[in-house]
């Protein structure tokens, strides 16, 4: 396998340590599964390594990396509503899924230290499966990542570094230490392995439900979910196993919406934005790695953007709890979302939303 640069190009063999090519651009895969046949899926592995035969994996690694991730129920909120628990996961987010891979990439290539920056669930998922591969791990997190968050990342052995200021510079600050060498990045941003993991989020739906559902939601900070999503979205209809695309929903923070913004005007890179706080601190990312390609893909297939109103997220997180479903407070953002999406445009039937994290995890 090969990664290429998705600005000038280049290509370069996937075991490089080298976190992003020569020019600045980063790296993509040359990877183009087999046609999609719910037959081709193994039932007998109850992980998302199930959906192995259209996943990058160089070789049989993630056998010993697996926490038994993916597999989680969707279930009806309402009439209108399904959600997909991916806070069942190992470490309680959705992160588990590109972090599973990835993680499993580094172990095949003989990695033996890693740095990840985050703001609190990719680091932690980071840190839990390296601590399951022997490989030594340290994540930076910006000021104000959730207090137990940070217990979890240190709890699986890591060393948990805490950053001052946004979290756009704290990325800045653990990339600093890459530049310097003898460590590799395993960022949920740069590193295309992840999306590999976050693809099955699609495969999985599809399983489940023998169909995919008619819209969509999905949170975009840095967009490790939409990618995925989107990429196995396009494989699923490249196969003729769905006619249509979904509607996809995309939310942001209103605190925080670079994405938004460009794409409300209808431009190719993501627009410069402040972050001003918010709750919603899993997709507070002003200055997104792959936004360009995010918002070619949201162009391609008509995504709708849409602002979790900071003043509803409090408010959808205790109704979502009042039903059984507690969440994190960004997770609370997708069905704040939804229900602004609903104002908007008339309701929004058959329409599945992600619950990414558990609450515990942001009670602070």
């Amino acid at each position: 396998m090969e990664f290429y640069c998705a600005s000038c190009g280049k290509r370069e063999a996937a075991d490089t340590s080298r976190p992003r090519c020569g020019c600045g651009g980063l790296w993509k895969l040359d990877f183009h599964p087999p046609r999609f046949d719910p037959a081709d899926i193994d039932r007998r592995e109850w992980s998302l390594f199930r959906y192995r035969k259209y996943m990058a994996l160089a070789d049989e690694s993630w056998r010993a990396v697996s926490l038994g991730e993916g597999m989680t129920p969707i279930v009806r909120l309402d009439e209108n509503v399904l959600l997909k628990m991916d806070y069942y996961m190992p470490t309680l987010s959705f992160k588990d899924r590109g972090a599973a891979v990835l993680v499993a990439h580094c172990k095949a290539i003989g990695v033996d230290r890693v740095v990840q920056d985050s703001s609190g669930n990719a680091g932690n998922s980071v840190a839990a499966y390296a601590a399951r591969a022997g490989i030594a791990c340290e994540i930076f997190v910006p000021e104000g990542t959730s207090p137990k968050k940070i217990d979890m990342i240190r709890a699986h052995g890591a060393v948990c570094t805490v950053v001052p200021g946004t979290r756009d510079h704290c990325a800045d600050v653990c990339r600093e230490q890459v530049a310097r060498g003898g460590v590799y990045y395993a960022n949920h941003v740069y590193n295309p392995f992840f999306y590999e993991g976050t693809k099955t989020y699609i495969y999985e739906t599809f399983e489940q439900l023998g169909r995919i559902p008619a819209q969509l939601v999905i949170p975009v900070g840095n967009g490790t979910l939409f990618l995925g999503a989107m990429y196995a979205l396009e494989h699923l209809q490249e196969s003729g196993v769905i006619g249509k695309f979904p509607q996809i929903i995309a939310l942001q923070s209103e605190h925080c919406d670079p994405l938004l913004q460009a794409a409300a005007r209808g431009e190719d890179a993501p627009a410069a934005v402040t972050p001003a706080p918010t709750i919603a601190e899993g997709i507070s990312i002003g200055k997104p790695m792959r936004g360009g390609e995010i918002l070619a893909l949201a162009k391609r297939h008509g995504v709708r953007f849409v602002h979790a109103p900071e003043d509803k997220i409090l408010e959808a997180r205790a109704s979502l709890a009042r039903r059984g479903v507690y969440c994190e407070h960004t997770t609370a953002a997708n069905y704040a979302a939804y229900l602004r999406y609903c104002e908007q445009y008339g309701p929004a039937p058959d329409c599945l939303i992600t619950m990414c994290g558990a609450g515990l995890k942001s009670d602070h």
